[in-house]
C-alpha cells in the first residue's frame, strides 16, 4: 500500500501524522507526508518524503497577541491562498497512492484529488468536538473571525451555523477547483470532507467520544511518536539539582503578552523551579537565577515524567503526552480545541483549567497550587496507565487491512 498522510497546521496536527507514517513504514508500507515546509527536516531524517504546502508557520508564533488581526478581505486572501497551494501540493504528493489520510480540520483539497485519481479517502479528527454531535457545540476558529457562543443557543442550530460558515469560507473555492477537474460542485462542504464515517485519533479516556453506540464514527486513540531521544546534559543537571520542576509551555501558538514573567513568578511564589519551553512564541527567563532554565524542543515523554506538573496551552498532544507521564496540568486554553482539553483536565482530576481570559501571576498561582495537591497528583498518576499507547498502530492496521 503507498499512502499519503497530508495536514495542515501547527506541530500539533503534524506530529500524529508523522506518528502514523512511522508506524506503516515499520509495517512495510511506503507512505508520504504532506504538511508545511517548517518540519521538512524532521519528518526527512525519520526517512519518510514529505511534500511541503503552503509557507512556512513559525513566524506566526512570534506575532504579538496585541497585533491587529487580519480584515476579512485579507483573511479571504489567505484563505484562498492556502486552498490553491493545498491542491498543488497532495494533486503532487498523492501521484501513486492507493488512500490519501487527512489529518486535522483543514485539509480542504484531499478528498477532491481522492476523487480524481479515484482512490481512498480517510478524515481523522484529533478531537471529539470537531465532529457533529449534539452533546456538544463546534469548536472556535478565532482564524476564520469567529466568536464563542454565549450559551444561549441549542447545540444543533450551532452545528447547522458551523456547516454554513464551512461553506461560506471554502465553498467557491472547492468547487472552482472541482470545477477545472470536471467535477461536480459540493453542497455541504464539511459533511463532504468530514465524510460518514470520519476517525477519531484521541485517546478513549481522556477524549471519549460522545455517543460510543454510534457506528459513524472509528476511534483509533490518539496517534503517539514514540521518542527515545535522551534529554540534554544541561536538562538532566537541572533536574538533578533539587526537587522536581514545573514545565511551561505554549508550544507552537502565540503566548498571552507577559506569559513567561507571570509563569516564573508563580512558580516562585510556591516555592518551585520553573523549566520554560521558548516555543515558537520564543518565552523567555526573566532573569539568570539558577531555579529557572529555558529549554528548546524537548523530549516531553521522557521529561514529563520528571516534572512536578505541566502548565500548558491545551493542545491535544501536550494532553496527552502529560497524561502518559502521570504529571498533573494546568491548561490555559486559547482557542479551538483547547477549551475542550482543558474542561476534560478537570473533570478527569488531573489537573485544572485556568479561567477564561490572559493568565496572571495570582491567576496561575493559584491555579498551580491546585494542580500540585497530592490528591490530585494521585489521580494523575492512577490515570498514566489508562492512556492507550497503540492507537497509531490500530490506525494502520486499519489502513492495511481496506488495501487488502
Amino acid at each position: 500500500m503507498r499512502a499519503l498522510l497530508s495536514t495542515i497546521g501547527s506541530r500539533g496536527d503534524v506530529q500524529p501524522v508523522v506518528a502514523l507514517a512511522v508506524r506503516l513504514t515499520a509495517l512495510g508500507q511506503e507512505v508520504r507526508v504532506c504538511a508545511p515546509p517548517d518540519f521538512r527536516d524532521w519528518v526527512e531524517g525519520l526517512g519518510i518524503p514529505f511534500t511541503p504546502v503552503g509557507p512556512e508557520l513559525s513566524s506566526t508564533g512570534k506575532t504579538s497577541p496585541s497585533a491587529v488581526p487580519p480584515t476579512p478581505e485579507q483573511r479571504g486572501q489567505l484563505v484562498a491562498a492556502s486552498v490553491a497551494a493545498q491542491f498543488e501540493a497532495v494533486t503532487e504528493a498523492a501521484a501513486g497512492c492507493d488512500v490519501i489520510v487527512a489529518g486535522g480540520y483543514l485539509v480542504i483539497a484531499a478528498r477532491t484529488v481522492a476523487e480524481q485519481m479515484g482512490i481512498r479517502y480517510v478524515m481523522a479528527s484529533y478531537c471529539p468536538i470537531a465532529l457533529p454531535s449534539p452533546h456538544h457545540a463546534p469548536p472556535v476558529y478565532p482564524m476564520l473571525g469567529e466568536k464563542p457562543a454565549d450559551g444561549s443557543v441549542d447545540n444543533s442550530t450551532l452545528w447547522a451555523r458551523d456547516a454554513q460558515r464551512w461553506n461560506n469560507t471554502w465553498g467557491s473555492l472547492l468547487n472552482s477547483h472541482r470545477a477545472a477537474a470536471g467535477l461536480a460542485p459540493v453542497t455541504d462542504v464539511r459533511s463532504y470532507l468530514f465524510t460518514d464515517k470520519p476517525w477519531l485519533a484521541a485517546d478513549p479516556t481522556l477524549g471519549p467520544w460522545p455517543e460510543p453506540a454510534a457506528q459513524d464514527v472509528v476511534q483509533t486513540g490518539a496517534w503517539i511518536l514514540p521518542d527515545e531521544r535522551p534529554l540534554s546534559p544541561e536538562l538532566e543537571a537541572f533536574l538533578d539539582a533539587g526537587e522536581p520542576p514545573v514545565y511551561f509551555g505554549f508550544g507552537s501558538i502565540r503566548a498571552p503578552q507577559d506569559l513567561s514573567r507571570n509563569m516564573i513568578q508563580a512558580a516562585r511564589a510556591l516555592g518551585r523551579r520553573a523549566i520554560v519551553l521558548r516555543g515558537w512564541a520564543e518565552l523567555a527567563l526573566l532573569d539568570d537565577q539558577p531555579d529557572c532554565l529555558s529549554i528548546g524542543e524537548v523530549n516531553q515523554q521522557a521529561l514529563f515524567q520528571r516534572v512536578a506538573a505541566v502548565v500548558h496551552h491545551g493542545g491535544a498532544g501536550t494532553t496527552t503526552a502529560a497524561a502518559r507521564a502521570g504529571a498533573p496540568q494546568v491548561v490555559i486554553p486559547q482557542h479551538v480545541d483547547q477549551p475542550y482539553w482543558a474542561r476534560r483536565v478537570h473533570e478527569l482530576g488531573i489537573g485544572t483549567a485556568h479561567a477564561p481570559g490572559a493568565p496572571t501571576a495570582d491567576s496561575l498561582t493559584e491555579a498551580l497550587s491546585h494542580a500540585l495537591r497530592p490528591d490530585v497528583a494521585a489521580k494523575a498518576e492512577l490515570l498514566a496507565g489508562e492512556v492507550r499507547p497503540d492507537g497509531a498502530d490500530l490506525a494502520a492496521q486499519l489502513l492495511i487491512a481496506a488495501d487488502s
